[in-house]
């Protein structure tokens, strides 16, 4: 299959459009072949480093500092470090090609989306994992992902409407749930114009919040 495989942390050139195989899905696992992949800032930052304690710069000016001169970042993506070579693509609307054993296979040719953020232990626990940062994402023409992380999906949208959802749809739920806003306190979130109009948030307003 064709992807797009980042080599390194750096600008442009550590992007290659190559020949990979694809994937073969293991027990409780399914293979997408992937409809549209959107492309969100964390697919800029995770090839860039940006997570990195070492960063302090913004997005825009680490950019053109690992054009210039990249620096490889033990710590640079989402857990710790980034598992280069690999394929990036946080977001992803696919069309489910197989699964794994113990998959239930009736959802074989089934459009879907995939929860981009993964909790191995469970929602109980902090940990977890990122598809496209901490293991191959949606930058090919097929991802294998965990078959609990697939969400059938049956609507009128585009696959390219999909495949801009997941992870802008997880940012807007934080802005929903975590954030706790007081009397005197202006609140501002820089994700808002794009991920306030996915999941129903009641946005309130009045002196309290704003």
């Amino acid at each position: 299959m064709k992807a797009v495989v980042t080599t390194g942390n750096g600008g442009y050139d550590k992007l290659e459009y190559r020949d990979v195989a694809v994937p073969k899905p293991g027990p409780g696992e399914v293979l997408l072949q992937v409809l549209a992949a959107g492309v969100n800032n964390t697919e800029i930052n995770t090839r860039l480093g940006w997570y990195s304690a070492a960063v302090t710069a913004s997005t825009a000016a680490t950019a053109v500092t690992e054009e210039q001169h990249a620096v490889a970042k033990a710590d640079g993506g989402w857990n710790a470090a980034t598992p280069f070579p690999f394929i990036q693509g946080t977001d992803c609307c696919g069309l489910v090609a197989a699964v794994g054993d113990g998959v239930d296979a009736r959802i074989i040719g089934g459009r879907a989306l995939v929860r981009p953020c993964m909790r191995p232990a469970g929602f109980g626990s902090m940990e977890n994992i990122w598809m496209g940062s901490d293991f191959d994402g949606a930058f090919a023409q097929f991802v294998k992902v965990p078959a609990t992380e697939v969400f059938k999906v049956d609507c009128e949208w585009s696959d390219a409407e999909l495949g801009s959802i997941p992870c802008a749809y997880g940012t807007a739920e934080t802005c929903c749930t975590a954030p706790v806003c007081r009397a005197a306190n202006t609140c501002w979130w820089r994700a808002l114009p794009v991920a306030s109009a996915l999941p129903p948030c009641n946005w309130r307003s009045g002196a309290a919040q704003r």
